[in-house]
């Protein structure tokens, strides 16, 4: 009886295409929530997976490595540029002639001029900022009067414990003059100058005797100090050196020594700098 079994044929083929259709549908989520989860871990690139005009420099912002990085001992600055046009970095002192005059553009020329870029744009930091501070020769980012944990390893530190030991007067002294964090990144510094470390640390020109000044002024060990060794000998005049390292040749104390042809309107703007830095430094000295 062929009635019969084809009816019962054809409701088994009508009972199976729902059971396919909703296996379909069952499998649609799992497939949008993939999309979903893969959105959240590639960023903005998964989301424009369509576009043809999203810019490259959108996926290698996101795998650029971090400006500022904390390898446990401290906050490291590992990109001195990026880090000057952030958030975090500290704004200049304006309110402070002295570090006013440090943040004119013309000065971080000058010290671009004598020093590899990363050195003089940390030096420039430091003394246009009153607290703020990146140690030059570790790259530490702290701020005047901060407690800073040891560069040893904390298994050695525990060997001398220096937490109940007050800080000495050459070290907050240096950190202010040169942004030199601590004993070991002066000496990194000065590895050059071996004989003059112990004289230098903590002090400006004027309190150099003349063989600390004969040390410095030798040409050193030659290591290569991506200058850190003329950065410690720059930091111990109040104006950096810089009239007598750009203008050798030119009487930096009085406005009638020099002839006004012998410099371009560059190099007057950048003389007036030098003298004011030098003005507002002795003013502060005789006031104190």
């Amino acid at each position: 009886m062929p009635g019969p079994r084809n009816a019962k044929k054809r409701r088994q083929v009508e009972a199976k295409k729902p059971k396919r259709t909703k296996s379909q549908q069952v499998a649609q989520p799992v497939s949008t929530y993939t999309s979903e989860t893969s959105c959240a871990i590639d960023g903005s690139i998964a989301r424009n997976e369509d576009s043809t005009s999203l810019p490259y420099d959108t996926c290698s912002s996101m795998l650029r490595t971090p400006f500022i990085q904390n390898p446990g001992s401290g906050p490291r600055v590992r990109d001195t540029r990026a880090f000057l046009v952030s958030t975090f970095a500290a704004p200049p002192s304006f309110d402070d002639p002295l570090c006013a005059e440090f943040a004119q553009e013309e000065v971080l020329e000058m010290l671009c001029a004598i020093l590899p870029e990363e050195t003089a744009l940390i030096l420039w930091y430091n003394k246009s900022r009153g607290n703020a501070r990146i140690c030059p020769a570790c790259q530490r980012l702290y701020r005047l009067g901060d407690t800073l944990p040891d560069h040893l390893d904390p298994s050695e530190a525990k060997g001398s414990s220096t937490l109940d030991q007050q800080p000495s007067p050459y070290l907050l002294r240096e950190q202010e003059l040169s942004g030199l964090c601590s004993p070991v990144c002066f000496i990194l510094a000065a590895y050059n100058y071996p004989g003059a470390i112990r004289s230098t640390w903590g002090r400006v020109a004027e309190e150099l005797d003349d063989e600390t000044w004969r040390l410095l002024d030798a040409p050193g060990a030659q290591q290569n100090d991506i200058g850190l060794g003329m950065l410690v000998k720059m930091t111990r005049c109040h104006d950096l050196g810089l009239g007598q390292l750009l203008f050798p040749d030119v009487e930096m104390d009085s406005d009638e020594t020099y002839n006004e042809g012998e410099l371009d309107d560059v190099d007057k703007k950048t003389r007036d700098t030098v003298i004011t830095i030098d003005m507002i430094q002795t003013n502060d000295m005789t006031s104190s």
